[in-house]
């Protein structure tokens, strides 16, 4: 029994293999490609085949940041079902928002046959990047620096620049890089704007923290704003990296602040500015710097610089780690009255008067009106239509710092119109009288037959 139960096992191992190999799909993916339209679009391309008719096709892709959770846009392009297929979908960053330049790109291709075989093809990725320039490279321990046309002197200088921006910020705020972060050096602040869509006219510079990714236009002649710019810039990659969270956000004039006091100290101008409002009492109350700063240039150069006069008196007064546990209160989730009663015992206004005590400027105007708080707001990961990938990060939004200026519309009357309601009194009135004529004429009537009767 033994002899013959042997050689069907081992004719059985012959058979598995052989069974597998015709029960597999047989699914291959080629020209798989993503083509730039730098900065407009991107589009993926690919050939698939299967032993049956394709039947479903799914673009996956996204980009590498960080986000609150794994965030997957898909895109579904058209196609006529066939064992062999060609497929493409266009990203239109002129619908989504672009990206900043640097951005990495991934895509996979998910698609199934008719016989209900899935296959998933390897994860590939691009860089965001325009091509028409011939990009150069400098790095130096978590910086790296990307520059074209100028020489390497120049970029050296600016490496130099931001590696010391890196010690300033872990000296004065504790705070340090976790990963690389990438700077990309455009010739001019024209070049930097063709590169981003849809950014202001004025923008020279910009930081993205979720992509570790800073962008400036700098040439020879603006080197020393350039300096400035890059250091500004790092830190607020730095503070975005540390304090990332769905749980919370960074008051503005804690972010600005910090970005400002890591440049060194203000410019004579800003200096001069701040010194005037402190004398004339037209300092801006703190509450009112924690959203938006203001579109009026004088207006906004004097929240940066309260806000870095803010930051400069934390730091001074309290310390390096003081802020720092700040910052990552502010991480967990705490508003910002909460963390700073967390970290230094008062809330915001606890912190306006004692910075105005600080800087002999006159105290605190009290006012029982609600004002700027940041809250966030979560952005659901859906499938976008239009095949955006959609970033799951916190929003700030604002409340009114005062009651409304408009008056509230008063309700339309809703009874009848009033023509018609004088019409309907005086047939009223009419119909009154001469009820009480034809009441009287039956008065009198009854007299004049009772005195008849008399006689």
């Amino acid at each position: 029994m033994r002899k013959k139960i042997l050689p069907l096992f081992f004719l059985l191992l012959l058979l598995l293999p052989t069974s597998n190999a015709l029960a597999s799909p047989l699914a291959s993916l080629s020209q798989n490609e993503a083509t730039l339209d730098f900065p407009n679009a991107i589009t993926f391309r690919a050939t698939l085949q299967s032993d049956q008719p394709i039947t479903n096709v799914t673009l996956e892709y996204g980009t590498q940041q960080l986000t609150c959770g794994q965030v997957i846009a898909k895109a579904f392009p058209q196609f006529t079902p066939a064992k062999t297929i060609k497929v493409e979908w266009t990203w239109d960053m002129r619908q989504s928002g672009s990206l900043p330049p640097g951005a990495s790109i991934w895509w996979r291709w998910r698609y199934s046959n008719s016989a209900g075989s899935e296959t998933i093809s390897e994860e590939q990725t691009i860089t965001w990047l325009d091509t028409n320039h011939n990009w150069q490279t400098l790095s130096e321990g978590k910086i790296r620096l990307h520059w074209y046309n100028q020489s390497e002197s120049f970029a050296r200088d600016l490496l130099t620049t931001a590696q010391k921006g890196l010690e300033r910020n872990a000296a004065q705020a504790g705070l340090a890089p976790d990963a690389p972060i990438d700077l990309y050096i455009y010739a001019s602040t024209d070049d930097m704007r063709q590169a981003v869509l849809y950014e202001p006219s004025w923008t020279g510079g910009m930081a993205f923290p979720e992509h570790n990714i800073v962008i400036i236009g700098i040439s020879p002649a603006d080197l020393d704003w350039g300096r400035n710019a890059i250091v500004h810039e790092l830190t607020h990659v730095l503070v975005g990296h540390l304090t990332f969270s769905c749980l919370g956000d960074v008051p503005t004039w804690l972010n600005e602040g910090l970005a400002v006091f890591s440049e060194g100290d203000l410019d004579p101008y800003s200096q001069n500015q701040f010194d005037k409002a402190i004398q004339s009492n037209t300092l801006l109350s703190v509450r009112s710097l924690s959203g938006g700063f203001s579109e009026i240039a004088d207006k906004a150069n004097l929240s940066y610089s309260q806000s870095y006069s803010l930051v400069k008196f934390l730091i001074e007064t309290y310390g390096q780690e003081k802020m720092t546990q700040l910052l990552i209160a502010l991480r967990n989730g705490a508003t910002v009255d909460e963390a700073l009663r967390q970290t230094y015992g008062f809330d915001v206004d606890g912190l306006e008067d004692a910075w105005r005590t600080a800087i002999h400027a006159a105290p605190r105007a009290a006012t029982p009106q609600p004002t700027i708080q940041p809250t966030p707001t979560w952005v659901p990961t859906i499938v976008p239509i239009s095949g955006a990938p959609l970033a799951v990060t916190p929003t700030p939004y604002t409340i009114p710092t005062s009651s409304s200026q408009n008056p509230i519309p008063t309700p339309a009357p809703s009874g009848p119109p009033i023509t018609l309601t004088l019409l309907l009194l005086a047939v009223c009135c009419v119909m009154g009288l001469l009820f009480g004529v034809i009441a009287l004429g039956i008065f009198l009537n009854l007299q004049r037959n009772k005195e008849g009767h008399h006689e």
